[in-house]
Parts: structure tokens; C-alpha cells; sequence
């Protein structure tokens, strides 16, 4: 059984992260391992609904007794939109994903704050579910990705960006992986009050993405993954999203190897390259409101694509 990040699940990628906030050059902490593959499960807009979190850990047993998944990165949309969003229920879905038997990384979805002011799901602030969602999910900075070590750098130990515990970067086997809170629902431009929360995420968004192809710089990368929670590309299209996208165009277009750019939030499960200036940027939706099926990626910088992937039941 290849255990190659961690013998042990570590729930979210902030949670993860390296202390510290220096320069890209600092984040090495040792001498890198020769290249060898590397293979997450991805999911997401999973658990949804109470008869999809009791069928859960079906597909927790699924992905662990496949044997040599790494890792397991949740794109977002942790329950329905219309579910509540209760302490309560964000404590038992931690305790879900703690079962994993390798670490768990998680970008947010919408459905987990912003669409938390409608009365079905409580009525709350979605600032304050947001706040909510971070001390439950990001509350253990210092920890890496298992015994290699691989540090996880949170883009709140930057200045200027503390709140963003969410947004986590490391490298492994000679990639580059990065999460990005980006959300459906416009990414929460509209609401009530919210539109200097919008443009404070999104300004951390797009720096963040920047930093990651600046770590990709380096002349050993050999390819780059992203994860964030939109469909940025669903129609029609919204200018909630437009700098976002534009700035991952420029940054892959420039950046020589291949990109994967992993979302939810559609459901329905898509494999297209969004760009024709970037062709190296892949993107897929993973399939999503279900239990019954993960992603399996593979990342072999040894080959010249450097990711594969696999729709795999969960049985």
C-alpha cells in the first residue's frame, strides 16, 4: 500500500498549512525526493443531502481500499443549498472527513455560506457562517502533508490577507497545487453587504493564483493543479468571475507545462480546455451530488502530460 503523503487523514488545507510568510524560496524544507507519481481522489458537492451523508462512508471505504490514493481534495459544496448550516452539522461533516485514511484538503463551496441567509438553511449572515466555517474547518495551522515532510503554505500567513486561511499551496513531486476560494452563486458578489467582502476574496484569489505560477517558475515544476469550487464557465456567463478567469489565461499562457484547473458547482461532470491562447489548461468538473462515484488523478511527472484521470465507481 503506497502511502507517499501521510499515514494519517488531516482534515482541510489551511489546516495544513506551514507557518511563516517569506519568500517563494523559503518554503523548501528539504532536498526533493526523485519524481515518482502521485494520485488524489477528487469529489465534490458531496454529502448531499441527509441520505447522501449516511451513504458517506461508502464512499470514504471506497477511496481507502483503493490502496494507493495520497490524498482526497473536495472542491466545495459540503451540503445542499437548502440544508441548514448549523455548527452542529459543519461539526459532524468534519468529523466525516476525518475518516479518511490520508489527508483531506477542502476549498469552500457556496452552498456552505453564502447561500445561508436563505430561511431553509437559517437565515444567517453568510459573513458570519463564513467565519463559522473557518474555525471549524482551518483550525490547526503548523501541520504538513504527512512525514515526507510536504509544508502547506496558508495565504493567511501573508500580510495583508489573514483571513484567508482557506487558500493553502504546496508542492509535490515536482508539481505545483494551489486551492482558490472561488464560489457559485457569483461568488457571493450580490449579497446583502457583501460587495467589499467580494472584492477583498477576490483580490486574494487573484494573488494567490499569481504566487502559484510564481512558485511554478522554478525549473524543475513540471505542471501546475488548481482546485477551486465555480463553474466558472456555466451560462451564462458572469462578470463575477471575469478577472479570475482572465488572470488564469494569462498565467497558464505563460506558463510552460501543463495546467489541470479541478471545479464543482455544475454537477455534471465536463472535461474541455476553456482557453485557446492557454491549450496547456485543462479543466474538469468533477460529477458531483452523489456518493457513488470519485475521480481518481494521477500526477507522474516522469510523463509528458503529467496528470491522467479515471471516473471510478465507489462500490
Amino acid at each position: 500500500m503506497r502511502r507517499t503523503l501521510a499515514a494519517a487523514a488531516i482534515v482541510l488545507a489551511a489546516g495544513l498549512a506551514g507557518c511563516g510568510g517569506g519568500s517563494d524560496d523559503d518554503i523548501e524544507v528539504a532536498p526533493a525526493p526523485p519524481p515518482a507519481p502521485l494520485t488524489l481522489a477528487v469529489i465534490g458537492d458531496t454529502p448531499y443531502g441527509e441520505e447522501q451523508e449516511a451513504a458517506f462512508p461508502a464512499l470514504v471505504e471506497a477511496i481507502d481500499r483503493s490502496g494507493d490514493v495520497d490524498l482526497v481534495l473536495h472542491v466545495g459544496d459540503i451540503k445542499t443549498g437548502s440544508s441548514t448550516c448549523s455548527a452542529q452539522r459543519f461539526r459532524r461533516l468534519r468529523r466525516l472527513f476525518e475518516t479518511f485514511a490520508v489527508p483531506f484538503v477542502y476549498t469552500p463551496g457556496d452552498n456552505e455560506w453564502t447561500d445561508c441567509h436563505r430561511p431553509e438553511a437559517g437565515g444567517h449572515d453568510p459573513q458570519e457562517r463564513l467565519a463559522l466555517l473557518r474555525r471549524t474547518f482551518y483550525p490547526r495551522p503548523g501541520r504538513s502533508l504527512g512525514d515526507r515532510p510536504i509544508r502547506v503554505e496558508s495565504q493567511s500567513s501573508q500580510r495583508g490577507f489573514e483571513p484567508f486561511v482557506e487558500n493553502a499551496l504546496w508542492t509535490a513531486q515536482r508539481v505545483v497545487f494551489a486551492t482558490v476560494h472561488v464560489v457559485g452563486s457569483d461568488n457571493g458578489r450580490d449579497l446583502a453587504g457583501g460587495r467589499r467582502a467580494f472584492r477583498q476574496r477576490l483580490a486574494a484569489a487573484l494573488a494567490w493564483i499569481d504566487r502559484t505560477f510564481r512558485r511554478a517558475a522554478r525549473p524543475t515544476t513540471k505542471g501546475v493543479a488548481i482546485a477551486l469550487h465555480a463553474d466558472m464557465f456555466a451560462a451564462p456567463p458572469s462578470p463575477a468571475f471575469e478577472a479570475i478567469i482572465r488572470r488564469l489565461e494569462q498565467r497558464a499562457a505563460a506558463f510552460d507545462g501543463p495546467v489541470l484547473l479541478l471545479n464543482g458547482d455544475t454537477h455534471r461532470y465536463r472535461l474541455d480546455r476553456p482557453f485557446e491562447t492557454a491549450p496547456n489548461l485543462t479543466r474538469i468538473v468533477v460529477q458531483g451530488e452523489t456518493t457513488k462515484e470519485w475521480l481518481r488523478v494521477d500526477v507522474d511527472p516522469r510523463a509528458p502530460r503529467v496528470f491522467s484521470w479515471d471516473r471510478l465507481p465507489a462500490r
